[in-house]
Formats: C-alpha cells, structure tokens, sequence
C-alpha cells in the first residue's frame, strides 16, 4: 500500500493513499484511536484559539468529537456541541439543514438537537474539523448555525486537503495543508 508521510505538530504518520476517483488519491487522515496525535492537536488549537472569546465549540460530526473534547477542556469550556448527519431518538425540536439543491448528491442533511440549538442561541461559536476539502460541511454548519441564532466567528480544520473549495468559508484557519494525488 502507498502512503504518504504527514508530520504534524511534530509527530509523523504514515497515511494510506486510497481512490477518491480514478485518477486521484488522497491521503486518508484520520486521528480516531490515536491519543498522542489528538493530545497534540488539542494542545495546538487551544493555544490558538485561548483568545477567540467563543462561548462554545462546534463539531459537524461525531468523528471530530475526540479532538473537540480536548481543546473544549483545554479552554475550560464545561460544553461543546455535536451535530449528526441524521435525527437522533434522544433529540427533542431537532433543527434539520437540508443539503443545498447545487451541493452534490452525497452530501447528507446536518442536523443539531433542539436544547443545543436553545444554547447557542446568540452565543459566539466556533466550528472545529478534521479535514476541509470542498468545503461543504463547513458550508452546512456555518448556516445551521445562523439557523439557530449563533455567530460563528471562526471555521478550524486539522488538515486542508487540495487546493478546490466549492464556497468560500470565512474565517477558515486550518494547521496542516495536504495535496491531491493524480
């Protein structure tokens, strides 16, 4: 298997090169069971982010949820806020973004529990990812977001992945950049 070296806040991967079409790879990042890379990385957007004046932190999906937990701690943040990409049966009020007509099929709705939504409600947020590419998801959570009355005063992603994005993101800071392999 081909992999592509990453070094990251001072720490090496090894990532695979896996098919996203038939002429491109991308290199699959991912820190999930990885605590050494998500203690790093929170170490590092928590330094960043210590003077932001967020009130609270934003994930657009659960697998950021590790990272997002760190650096909330690391902020002295008791609560941060997860979306899913699906009503939950614990979810009360849910607030439902569908995709927009021009995003591409695969794009799931995001939706945020409605007691989180209450929370939010004129509070300043910031959105953390793992990896902006198109950045779609960014897209979808900054409208949910004003959806439900907050203000997202910055979007961090881990990795920017490519150099296309499909909308503009304001505010986008992001540590590491990646390329697309043809």
């Amino acid at each position: 298997m081909k992999t592509y070296t990453l070094t990251i806040c001072g720490l090496k991967r090894e990532l695979p090169l896996v098919h996203i079409s038939k002429t491109n790879l991308l290199a699959n990042f991912t820190f999930l069971g990885d605590v050494e890379l998500v203690d790093c990385l929170a170490d590092t957007l928590a330094a960043q982010l210590k003077n932001s004046g967020a009130d609270y932190l934003v994930c657009p999906h659960v697998k950021v949820v590790p990272l997002v937990h760190g650096v909330a701690k690391r902020l002295g943040h008791k609560r941060f806020v997860v979306c899913r990409k699906t009503v939950k049966p614990y979810m009360s009020s849910p607030v439902i973004l569908k995709p927009l007509p021009h995003f591409p099929k695969h794009v799931q709705p995001m939706v945020i529990n409605g007691s989180d939504a209450e929370v939010l409600k004129g509070k300043k947020v910031i959105i953390i990812d793992d990896v902006v590419s198109t950045g779609i998801t960014m897209q979808m959570a900054t409208k949910l977001m004003a959806m439900v009355g907050a203000t997202v005063i910055e979007c961090v992603a881990v990795i920017k992945q490519g150099d296309t994005l499909l909308t503009n993101i304001a505010h986008l800071t992001y540590l590491q950049k990646l390329p697309i392999f043809t």
